[in-house]
């Protein structure tokens, strides 16, 4: 039996990810990608939002965030790949309490030099017709909404095509003789003793185990290390085993609303923020409800990550609730932008976030040769590039990992036994 020098389970971006930065690094290591359904991307990477910012408060997510940013800049402008990306930036919308709480990471982010451009609530009434003051209005109280006090527009931001980033990591794995095997499904991680014996019933607790590879629909596969990038789905292949990642799945959903009217035209293409010329990426104060420009549908893409009391709960095929936007995500939104007054949505999808329930950070660890790569809790997409490229490091043993732009990255701030990140004080 071929045993290969890695087998990395999941073909979403993550696992291709660092899929290809492990094989760009040791062009001759074997490494096979296996995913369980006929295509790369297919699962909850095909559900993203599509987005990406760089303000974040942690020096962990800027660092991932940002250089994963500037990659993907490099291949477009510089290569040529065309990852349909739009510095369409980020409008973060704050009620005069959240903009208070706001300022002390604004002012640390301005003696890093970072962009941002603050907005009144008359400047952003004009500019968006967006309703800034709920004042006397009791239906707007009794839902818990907050004025808008202020707004900041972070220009490095915008939206990317999820379909063409993952492409491109697949292609060039493939280029570099990486393998991978659609339809294969992974249903255990097999482990042995480094040492057998050769007795039924191996390994025993005394003995020195190792995970040795995975059992799959297909037979087998044998690797001298075993990598978890599935997910939703890490925590259901570790548990069996008694590894703890700290990753759990919580439903996550998007609804589509076409720009039928005219004033919703007007707000999707919305001038002033970016040389795109549209409606920036757009989070409200309170409930944080965010919604993005879908040029191409000539739509907006609306989404709540609700907490308590949505399950966490591993869903093979999640569902997007008529509900959730009928009676949550619509009441909120017609309220700051009447302009959605009895729009409905003509498509909808669901996904999973796999969130590290820690910190809402990444976690890359290796116990017994197997490697766990995840938890990026919904923003995998944004640093997908960053986070390959460590856990590509983590696999040599080398202490730093070196992100795009020559940045240098210690490898076990993300692991679980000698972590060491900060809190993200800006989460949607």
């Amino acid at each position: 039996m071929v045993e290969y020098d890695a087998v990395i389970v999941g073909a979403g971006i993550l696992g291709l990810s660092t899929a290809h930065h492990l094989k760009n690094r040791y062009g001759n290591a074997q490494v096979l990608v296996v995913d369980k359904l006929n295509a790369a991307g297919q699962a909850n990477t095909a559900k993203s939002a599509g987005a990406f910012r760089c303000l974040f408060h942690s020096r962990t997510n800027f660092a991932l965030a940002d250089s994963s940013a500037e990659f993907h800049r490099h291949l477009q402008d510089d290569l040529g790949v065309n990852l349909k990306l739009r510095w369409t930036g980020y409008l973060w919308l704050f009620d005069e309490e959240g903009y208070k709480q706001m300022q002390p990471v604004l002012k640390d982010l301005a003696g890093k030099s970072f962009e941002c451009k603050e907005y009144d609530r008359s400047e952003l009434a004009e500019k968006l017709s967006i309703q800034t003051n709920f004042n006397g209005d009791e239906e707007a109280q009794l839902m818990g909404l907050a004025s808008v006090h202020k707004g900041v527009f972070i220009p490095k931001a915008g939206l990317i095509d999820v379909d063409s980033l993952v492409k491109f990591y697949e292609s060039e794995f493939l280029k570099l003789g990486g393998k991978i095997q659609y339809g294969t499904e992974v249903k255990n991680i097999v482990v042995e003793p480094r040492e057998p014996l050769g007795v039924p019933g191996e390994p025993f607790f005394w003995q020195d185990s190792r995970a040795v590879g995975v059992d799959t629909n297909r037979g087998m596969i044998r690797a001298k290390k075993t990598i978890v990038a599935a997910g939703a789905w890490v925590p259901l292949l570790l548990d069996p085993l008694g590894v703890e990642c700290h990753v759990k799945a919580k439903k996550r959903q998007i609804f589509s609303v076409k720009a039928k009217t005219d004033t919703l035209k007007k707000l999707l293409w919305t001038k002033g923020f970016s040389p795109v010329g549209c409606l920036p990426f757009t989070i409200l104060p309170k409930p944080s409800i965010y919604f993005r420009p879908a040029l191409e549908e000539d739509a907006f893409w609306l989404s709540y990550g609700d907490e308590f009391p949505r399950a966490f709960q591993v869903e093979e095929n999640p569902q997007p609730e008529e509900k959730f936007y009928q009676y949550g995500i619509y009441q909120v939104l017609a309220k700051y932008f009447p302009q959605f007054k009895d729009c409905q949505p003509f498509s909808s999808f669901a996904g999973l976030y796999a969130i590290n329930t820690l910190d809402g950070q990444p976690v890359i660890f290796e116990e017994n040769d197997l490697m766990v790569v995840g938890g990026a809790s919904g923003s995998g997409i944004m640093k997908a590039d960053a986070i390959g490229r460590i856990a590509a490091a983590l696999y040599s043993g080398e202490e730093y990992a070196v992100l795009y732009g020559d940045r240098k990255f210690k490898v076990s701030d993300l692991s679980l036994k000698n972590r060491n990140v900060e809190p993200e004080k800006l989460v949607i």
